[in-house]
């Protein structure tokens, strides 16, 4: 074998492992973009109903009036067999009808007065309404009421009366999150990261998860501390690959309204957004710990990023939770949608002894597909 022949096959077995490797590689990619595609679609925080603006497609039936029927031709009639016609005989005179007597007006229901105390009952019974201002009755929004979600508590459990809650917002501090999900029995794994911020009355909520470098969910919630606890001012919200989200609660106009709705809501105190939630019932804890009984509900209305409903979150009981931190005494709490609902299941457990944070949050579909999110670290500032 002379020494062309043996260069030759030494090149062809060195880059036989360079060959190996980029195969490997690719392949590796193909498959992350297939997760990544997959998981794209999957994680998404609750908020109602689905967030893709439905297709309306306007039909309309038009009727075709039938063609007229042919007229007949007119029968020629010789002149000796015309007549002369008869004079019309003159028309008698036809009575005039008398007016039927007007019929009683109908009587108008009698308002029901209010007292004051019945109107602060009423306001937290109530699930607040959508109000709309169109310009023509093109634009006139009818609300859905049975995507509300009406506060429909257990007769025989106990059910928050008013949201005059006392509370006390948790100290400032960053989650880390082990996150997992569940679909068309496939697990993927990720990380996600809750930022809470509280400075005097103000407070910014900072959250993402993802998947490997990719950033699926990004949202924020912006506001005040005020006399019903954590007060949203903006939620936004920015899915992978899709465009920013924003919902406004205008505490001038007093109105809570959408980017991508033209729906809007009163705003009467207490309301929140699909963030800012699981901090007013950490701060509900803190503040106000004795409304924390197994079978206990607390109702709040929450602002998804196109519609709002009123939600019963449900005390479930105290639980030992593992987590990445290791198993901590939590509080189980849970929003279960109304029967034939298929909307999430939203449950939390908060643990007193870290403060209240959320250090499980685990979002069920109607299918048993989840998203399930393990606190696995928290970076709080020196107090």
């Amino acid at each position: 074998m002379n020494s062309a022949a043996i260069a030759d096959k030494t090149r062809a077995s060195s880059a036989l492992p360079w060959r190996r490797w980029l195969v490997v590689f690719f392949l590796s990619v193909a498959l992350h973009l297939l997760t990544l595609n997959w998981a794209t679609g999957n994680l998404r925080l609750p908020g109602g109903k689905t967030d893709e603006a439905p297709v309306v497609i306007q039909t309309s039936l038009v009727t075709v009036p039938p063609a007229p029927a042919p007229r007949p031709m007119p029968i020629p009639v010789s002149p000796q067999a015309a007549k002369p016609r008869p004079k019309p005989a003159r028309p008698r005179a036809t009575a005039v009808p008398k007016p039927a007597a007007a019929s009683p007006a109908t009587a108008t229901p009698p308002v029901l007065a209010m007292t004051a105390s019945d109107s602060a009952t009423a306001m937290v019974s109530q699930p607040a309404m959508p109000v709309t201002s169109p310009s023509n009755d093109a634009d006139l929004v009818i609300p859905d009421l049975a995507a509300l979600g009406t506060v429909d508590p257990t007769p025989s459990s106990p059910v928050a009366k008013d949201n005059s809650y006392k509370f006390d917002p948790p100290p400032s501090a960053t989650l880390e999150y082990a996150v997992q999900a569940l679909r068309e029995g496939q697990m993927v794994h990720g990380h996600g990261k809750i930022a809470w911020q509280v400075n005097g009355n103000q407070y910014t909520i900072n959250g993402e998860a993802g998947i490997l470098f990719f950033s699926l969910l990004d949202f924020g919630s912006q506001g005040q501390i005020d006399q019903y606890g954590v007060a949203p001012l903006r939620y936004t919200e920015k899915r992978f690959r899709r465009a920013q989200t924003e919902t406004w609660f205008n505490r001038d106009s007093k109105l809570i309204s959408f980017s991508t709705s033209p729906k809007s809501f009163p705003l009467q105190g207490g309301e929140q957004d699909r963030a800012s939630i699981i901090w007013q019932l950490a701060s509900i804890g803190r503040g106000d710990a004795a409304r924390f009984i197994p079978g206990a509900q607390i109702p709040l209305f929450i602002a998804g990023v196109r519609d709002g409903s009123t939600w019963n979150i449900q005390v479930i009981g105290e639980e030992d939770t593992k987590v990445g931190l290791g198993e901590l005494r939590a509080w189980h709490m849970r929003r279960a949608p109304r029967s034939g609902d298929k909307d999430q299941t939203l449950d939390i457990w908060l643990a007193p002894s870290h403060h209240w944070y959320p250090v499980k949050l685990r979002y069920t579909e109607s299918n048993g597909e989840y998203l399930e999110l393990l606190l696995s670290g928290i970076d709080a500032p020196a107090s």
